[in-house]
């Protein structure tokens, strides 16, 4: 079904039957389905037609949904944006994808350029209704999700309706999710993650969802006690807070069917600690924007091996290869490379881009680095770019040492990951300056306030003599890496 007629469909199937969900609003098939068509038309009240861009800004809740929605029925594709990015990263973000609009909150309104039309009340001014002047396509761009790469800015993510249509099917076959399906979304809804498995899936299954605000380890079973879910998917981080909360909290999480974890590696420890305490099975799983969320996960029936990140799903191919790019047997490590019908279109406006990442016969180079045991379960070894995981979050050192590199008193800049016992990684800011410059840590620090986004924020800056450097002349980052973790850095 394509997306823009799921919530009619609902609607004359089950008119009173629970859709969407949030702290403070609930809605039935045909409430869902009223607000997407008001809020549809309040988008061609604004001149939005077929193929225009409608950003979404807005918290977790159930009016991002409806927008999407709306955004779908008069033929629009979608960039969520992250409600915490600075105002030049926004602008950065419409410029580039060429938003028309912008549906956001009334207090945000002040951070979009005047460019940019902006809506903040999808309740607001109507016209009359209106229809596609044709039959949606499957080939109809849906989702630019951005993404940022190792030259430190952004990439819109080209997902079709095709690619969501194919990946919710994924989804759905592998979690058996039916008209019983209840998700309880805690991640953020400006990540494919977070629209694709807790929103899409289950509604496409018959299911609904809840959504939550902020997560909050220590409301978060409140919210599984009152709203009973059967999943939930997560990131390490979340399910190392949910297990080191006190020991008194002894929930009821026996609607819980199963959890996802993706994003980032958790531990075998970790996975055990939260099953075994909660009693809720969690099945790990890998995918990237590119490939519009999840390509492997271990199966909720049959062998799941902790440690790896699963098989798989069915409809996708997982191949390992060499430096040159030739097939290697299993067991041997190299760059993992996956292909199906999820697999993006590509890059936003940078064919260059996109041609180096998708090959001529559509596989996607993920530049992970990994390998296929003998019963073709994935397990990651490491990262072939030098992006880092912070709680989940993505960061890509680039961006942080291109800011820092405008301050003249910078020779060199490195950002390199080091582990963090809750959130996995966090970035550390190594800086060597120019001749008889002088540069104090708290002035970068200043710097960087504004430019660079709170989750970004480097833990810990070192102004040091120099940088080392590989063979090459480049900095050498994985020594920087050692070094920290040897604590062989001493600051200048």
């Amino acid at each position: 079904m394509h997306l823009s007629a799921l919530p009619d469909a609902r609607s004359a199937q089950d008119p009173d039957g629970p859709a969407i969900a949030d702290d403070s609003v609930e809605l039935t098939n045909v409430e869902f389905s009223s607000a997407v068509a008001l809020a549809a038309d309040v988008l061609r009240s604004r001149g939005i037609s077929e193929t225009d861009v409608v950003a979404i800004m807005l918290p977790n809740n159930a009016s991002f949904v409806v927008g999407m929605f709306a955004a779908w029925q008069v033929g629009a594709v979608v960039t969520p944006i992250n409600p915490s990015l600075t105002t030049a990263e926004v602008s950065y973000q419409l410029d580039d994808s060429g938003a028309k609009v912008v549906i956001t909150a009334p207090e945000r309104v002040v951070d979009i350029p005047e460019s940019v039309d902006v809506i903040a009340d999808l309740a607001g001014p109507r016209e009359t209704t209106g229809a596609l002047s044709r039959e949606p396509s499957f080939r109809d761009l849906a989702l630019l999700i951005y993404t940022s790469g190792t030259t430190g800015r952004p990439k819109g993510v080209m997902l079709d309706h095709g690619n969501l249509d194919a990946m919710c099917s994924m989804i759905i076959e592998a979690f058996e999710l039916d008209d019983a399906a209840h998700s309880l979304l805690i991640l953020p809804l400006f990540h494919v993650n977070g629209i694709v498995v807790s929103i899409l899936s289950p509604l496409l299954a018959g299911g609904r969802a809840s959504i939550a605000g902020r997560f909050d380890a220590r409301s978060f079973f409140d919210h599984v006690e009152r709203s009973r879910p059967t999943y939930f998917s997560g990131v390490p981080t979340i399910y190392a807070k949910l297990a080191d909360l006190p020991s008194d909290v002894t929930p009821d999480t026996s609607s819980l069917r199963f959890a996802v974890c993706g994003a980032a590696p958790a531990s075998v420890e970790l996975l055990s600690k939260f099953q075994d305490r909660f009693d809720v099975p969690i099945v790990e799983g890998y995918g990237l924007s590119e490939g519009t969320c999840a390509s492997t996960i271990n199966p909720l029936r049959g062998t799941r091996k902790p440690g790896t990140v699963g098989l798989p799903l069915p409809g996708q191919s997982v191949r390992i290869v060499s430096a040159d790019g030739d097939e290697i047997d299993r067991g041997e490590v190299g760059q993992v490379l996956i292909h199906g019908p999820n697999v993006m279109r590509g890059y936003l406006n940078k064919p260059d881009e996109t041609a180096t990442t998708i090959t001529g016969d559509r596989w996607l180079r993920t530049g992970d680095i990994g390998f296929l045991d003998e019963d073709g379960y994935l397990t990651l070894v490491d990262r072939a770019k030098d992006m880092l995981i912070r709680g989940g979050e993505n960061i890509y050192p680039k961006e942080i040492e291109n800011v820092v590199y405008q301050l003249p008193e910078v020779f060199e800049a490195a950002v390199v990951g080091r582990s963090h016992p809750v959130l996995g990684e966090e970035p550390v800011l190594f800086v060597s300056l120019v001749s008889s410059a002088i540069l104090e840590e708290s002035e970068i620090r200043e710097h960087l306030v504004g430019k660079v986004s709170k989750f970004k924020f480097p833990a810990e800056i070192q102004v040091i003599e120099s940088l080392p450097k590989n063979p090459v002349g480049k900095i050498d980052k994985p020594s920087l890496r050692r070094q920290i973790a040897d604590g062989a850095l001493t600051q200048s």
